[in-house]
């Protein structure tokens, strides 16, 4: 290999260059406003929080470095205070008008404690203050376990969902709390302990303990035989204070903390004794203490992020060597336990030095990620054993990554449409769902608001005409539009109308009249809310050719064309169809148009029996976005196809376009079968005609 007195240094430049500050949007981020919603719609009196790597990283490595979502659920019914606190008189509005409150009971273990049922909060009418009411039984909360959903399991406390079938998810680990709006006292010493370098800052201390803790089901190891303590002994959770303080972090340490993470998974606790002995919370617990007790020096001066791996893991050796992990918060908690093999795991840790790490994270981690590069640039890690070759081949890895990161978001944006498509699709929308998606969305992209909105406006056209308009889909409508009401009237109506008609001037609908003066009849009403629907999706293109047309060839009128179409206004359709596919054609890169329940009702009969054929050949397929959608090229050369046959188009012009489906059928990859079949159809239709007119002219 090359000289290993620079191998470090070439570790230190890859990790820093490779390691982007994360995009508002990314792929966790719009799973985890998933799972959010999910657990809204499932309980109404669900309190998600997404915790772990999803909420705790603001970096994004090149290898995954969130290997699931974790989601801490608590209800809006449950509450927990410190033992001897009296009962709160007000409480965040995320709780119910009914909440029972437990006292936080210590038991004989540092940061294991008993919850006992002491006070039943109600709320006054009059005002938002609650009156408490005293339990005589003062029993014990004992573990929840909720019965698992289908394609649920349960993993200790956790109840887990695996989503390998759709092929774009991670897993999902969700596990019960109750909440505690208070700083705990057995953790009272970690506010106002004594720190030299200043972290965590006052205002960032002081964040933490405003937002208290929680209190999950889960028992020591040392009690899960007993039948009584394993059913109610309940941890301290501090997530909710390891979220803002890793949020804290400059972006070295979030890199540091990202490299032990990946060496403690693929080298450490491969071996069965370690992964007994330690977990990745200890490493965490490392880096907190390492942020508090070293000065900020050690994380920039002379910066080698190898050494700062070595440095930390002779500390965790040391920790292993005496037995003594301190817990962060918890002083009087050890997170060591006493297992034959901790000495051996120590032992190995400290032999660990800059030069045989360097070398481990090239050959396990940089050229892992040079796989993920075209075969150009990982081809060229074949030789590396020239420090200028290696130099070379680390280079060519970096500039790939810093060139694909708008494309990156891009695809984030895609699969946050498949996702939002298929839970409306999956889900019934509630008022509540509604409001966490979009609060969700928010925080991720305001370009997929305009996208959310109407695919809401679709899934209540395709709702009303089994259901009729009831007072639940008028109240999911104003939630989007931004306006509550329980009856919608024609003005507020035309209201929702003017917020959905932001693109008007650049395309071409129809007007609609209503037929009296007061109120919209059904077929009115549905009208507007899918013209409504999309003139957002038009707006909706626009942004996201103004945001990515630069890696991505997009056009902004795809959703026009189809409504066009679908009113029978050939030409225009045509002239659209056109347009688009000239732009397309030769086209690397585009986006798709979802066949899913809601934006089928766009498309027309002949792709809708497509969909469900493919559906009923293989209905796992709904699940995986390559294979319920066709491109943008593929619809726009359907409707030229059938916009040509209606308007009784020569065959010459007919002759053309089967040119241009045939250059799309060699550059469409041939595995999207919904694509190809719709190809195939619109040859089938081209060629009837053009035989029909053939033989129509030789008579």
């Amino acid at each position: 290999m090359a000289d290993e007195s620079v191998v470090s240094d070439i570790v230190t430049k890859f990790l820093l260059n490779t390691c982007r500050l994360r995009p508002r949007l990314t792929r966790h981020a719009i799973q985890a406003a998933l799972v959010c919603s999910e657990a809204a719609t499932r309980q109404a009196d669900t309190i998600p929080l997404i915790t772990g790597s999803a909420a705790e990283f603001y970096i994004e490595p090149m290898l995954p470095h969130v290997g699931d979502i974790d989601v801490m659920n608590h209800f809006s019914t449950e509450l927990a205070i410190p033992r001897g606190h009296p009962p709160p008189t007000q409480l965040p509005a995320e709780f119910s008008d009914y909440v029972r409150v437990c006292e936080i009971v210590d038991s004989h273990l540092p940061g294991y404690v008993y919850l006992q049922l002491r006070y039943l909060l109600t709320k006054c009418i009059d005002n938002d203050t609650f009156k408490h009411f005293a339990y005589d039984n003062g029993l014990y909360l004992s573990l929840y376990r909720s019965r698992p959903a289908k394609g649920d399991y349960i993993h200790g406390p956790a109840m887990c969902r695996d989503h390998s079938k759709t092929s774009v998810l991670l897993s999902t680990d969700a596990v019960h709390c109750v909440r505690c709006l208070s700083w705990p006292p057995q953790a009272a010493d970690w506010p106002t302990r004594h720190r030299n370098y200043d972290w965590p800052d006052t205002a960032t201390a002081d964040h933490v303990v405003r937002d208290g803790c929680d209190v999950v089901q889960v028992a020591h190891r040392q009690c899960k035989q007993d039948e009584w303590m394993s059913e109610c002994q309940w941890r301290l959770s501090f997530s909710r204070a390891e979220i803002i303080l890793i949020n804290s972090w400059m972006p070295v340490q979030q890199v540091v903390y990202h490299m032990l993470r990946v060496f403690v998974k693929s080298a450490l606790l491969a071996n069965s004794e370690a992964n007994e002995a330690l977990s990745n919370y200890h490493f965490k617990t490392l880096m907190l203490w390492a942020s508090e007790v070293k000065s900020s020096s050690f994380w920039t001066y002379g910066l080698n992020l190898v050494r700062i791996c070595v440095e930390l893991l002779h500390t965790l050796s040391v920790w292993l060597t005496d037995e003594r992990c301190p817990h962060y918060f918890i002083a009087s908690c050890n997170l060591i336990q006493n297992f034959l093999g901790v000495q051996l795991i120590a032992s190995q840790l400290m032999s660990i030095d800059e030069m045989w790490l360097s070398r481990w994270f090239v050959n396990n981690y940089i050229r892992k990620c040079s796989l993920l590069c075209p075969d150009s640039v990982s081809s060229l890690f074949n030789d590396v054993t020239m420090t200028m070759k290696l130099q070379n081949a680390v280079s060519a890895v970096v500039n790939w990554r810093l060139s694909t990161a708008l494309k990156d978001t891009w695809h984030a944006i895609c699969l946050a449409e498949f996702l939002i498509t298929c839970y409306i699709s999956c889900y019934s929308l509630t008022v509540r769902s509604c409001v966490w998606w979009i609060t969700e969305l928010a925080k991720a992209d305001t370009l997929l608001a305009a996208y959310f909105t109407a695919v809401v406006f679709l899934y209540v056209t395709h709702k009303i005409p089994n259901t009729g308009f009831t007072n639940e889909l008028m109240d999911v409508l104003a939630t989007v539009s931004g306006q509550r009401n329980s009856e919608l009237s024609l003005s507020k109506v035309n209201k929702l109308k003017v917020v959905a008609n932001g693109s008007q001037d650049s395309t071409k609908f129809r007007t609609i009249k209503p037929s009296s003066s007061t109120e919209l009849n059904t077929s009115e009403l549905l009208e507007l809310l899918q013209q409504s629907a999309v003139q957002h999706l038009t707006t909706y293109r626009q942004w996201e050719a103004r945001d990515f047309g630069s890696v991505v060839t997009i056009v902004t009128t795809d959703f026009e064309a189809l409504y066009a179409y679908k009113h029978g206004d050939y030409q225009w359709c045509l002239q659209l169809s056109t347009q688009n596919v000239n732009t397309l054609l030769y086209a690397v890169c585009m986006p798709q148009i979802l066949t899913t329940l809601e934006l089928i009702q766009l498309l027309d009969d002949d792709i809708v029996s497509l969909t469900a054929l493919t559906l009923i050949v293989n209905p796992s397929w709904r699940y995986k976005a390559g294979n319920v959608c066709i491109s943008q090229l593929t619809l726009s050369l359907y409707l030229m196809t059938q916009c040509q046959l209606k308007l009784r188009h020569s065959v010459t012009s007919l002759a053309q376009t089967l040119k241009y489906i045939e250059v799309a059928q060699r550059r469409l990859r041939a595995n999207r079968t919904l694509n190809q079949l719709t190809l195939k159809l619109s040859v089938r239709k081209a060629l009837t005609y053009i035989v029909m007119m053939l033989a129509s002219n030789s008579h």
